[in-house]
């Protein structure tokens, strides 16, 4: 019989609340977002400028004096959680200003966006450790408010010199991104930066003001398909269908891994994958690979198993309906980390001509990391 969780301690819901400061740009602020398209953009030379897109949690640093508040992009606060950023963020800031960015946590294989996780968890005590064995990074990329104005209408080529003269005698843990006008150095840091945990590239118009919460920019991302044993799905909150579809992998051993899910059906799929995976439900459990699920935190660094408690919602509900491994999915991805897809994959099609035990991770493509040291001081 599978065991319950052992209850999490309570969350104190002020902690996350954003506070309130004297400054021209006031928290909480939505950040500027990028929509996706497929290849680097082109334009017309000079008018864009290329950044590498940092795997992390996007971060809009307000200062005034002491008073440091870090904001996440769903406009929370994630102060608490980094307390080890606060007094390098006094030392390399200007005193009073906002600052978009991006914290990560970097490691000798790149980006480490599991670690980064991890430092979202009620208990001071383990922040308090992980601040002292993963510690974090701040990445600037653009500033909002410097001393007592505000630059949002400001064209980014502005802002952009504004932020390097502000963080001119920066020190790690805070850096200043990297950035480049030149289209053919964007194609190579997409190809050369994936190694290291980044996402791709991020293409920014330099005639532009800062637009919170308006897709006024452009993001390029890896693009990958895999095939994977579909071995169970959690249900849409509408209850039509599947709302997730829970991949898995096969290691040198023979244990089915689950690496992530294939999420953002429309509602007519959902529908039709509904249809195609009710045959598969009859006895899935008996012999099912990831049957103990609600051990999966007691095989940590074992199987990589789909049900646990989430770390960013306690009373979320993951457990997911079993369906007995024998059908294969052809997924899109993007990039994969410590065995794992990051991001949602997406459903492209069912492969019947492929056995579920050929689904391996000798298929997917994990790019050696660059030295991050090649970005940061850039």
């Amino acid at each position: 019989m599978a065991r319950s969780l052992p209850a999490r301690p309570e969350r104190d819901p002020n902690a996350d609340t954003v506070r309130a400061m004297d400054l021209p740009v006031s928290p909480p602020v939505k950040p500027m977002l990028a929509k996706a398209v497929d290849t680097i953009p082109a334009g017309e030379p000079g008018t864009l400028q290329f950044e590498p897109k940092w795997d992390g949690f996007r971060c809009i640093v307000f200062r005034d004096g002491d008073d440091v508040e870090l904001g996440s992009r769903n406009e929370r606060s994630l102060t608490r959680y980094f307390p080890e950023l606060l007094e390098p963020l006094r030392r390399s800031l200007p005193a009073r200003c906002v600052v978009d960015g991006e914290l990560v946590v970097a490691s000798s294989r790149g980006l480490d966006f599991d670690a980064l996780q991890q430092r979202i968890h009620p208990a001071d005590s383990r922040i308090q450790r992980l601040a002292r064995e993963t510690p974090a990074s701040f990445v600037a990329f653009d500033l909002l408010a410097l001393d007592d104005g505000s630059l949002l209408e400001v064209p980014l080529r502005d802002r952009r010199a504004e932020l390097e003269a502000a963080l001119d005698a920066a020190a790690p843990p805070v850096h200043l991104t990297p950035v480049t006008l030149d289209r053919s150095v964007a194609e190579d840091w997409f190809v050369r930066f994936e190694g290291a945990g980044l996402d791709g590239v991020v293409a920014k118009p330099l005639d532009a003001p800062y637009e919170p919460d308006r897709r006024a920019q452009f993001k390029i991302k890896h693009r990958r398909t895999a095939d994977c044993v579909v071995a169970g799905y959690r249900l849409h909150k509408d209850g039509s269908g599947p709302g997730s579809l829970l991949l898995g992998l096969y290691d040198g051993d023979g244990v089915l891994h689950h690496i992530g899910v294939a999420t953002s059906f429309s509602a007519a799929l959902r529908r039709r994958l509904r249809d195609e995976l009710a045959p598969y439900e009859a006895d899935a459990l008996r012999g099912h690979p990831w049957r103990e699920w609600a051990d999966a935190q007691a095989h940590a660094g074992a199987q990589r198993l789909p049900g646990a408690v989430s770390r960013w919602n306690a009373t979320k509900d993951l457990s997911f309906v079993a369906v007995r491994p024998e059908l294969v999915a052809e997924v899109t991805y993007e990039q994969l980390q410590h065995g794992r897809l990051r991001h949602g994959a997406r459903f492209a099609r069912w492969r019947p001509d492929r056995r579920p035990d050929s689904c391996t991770y000798a298929q997917l493509d994990e790019v050696p990391p660059l030295e991050l040291a090649e970005l940061f001081g850039a």
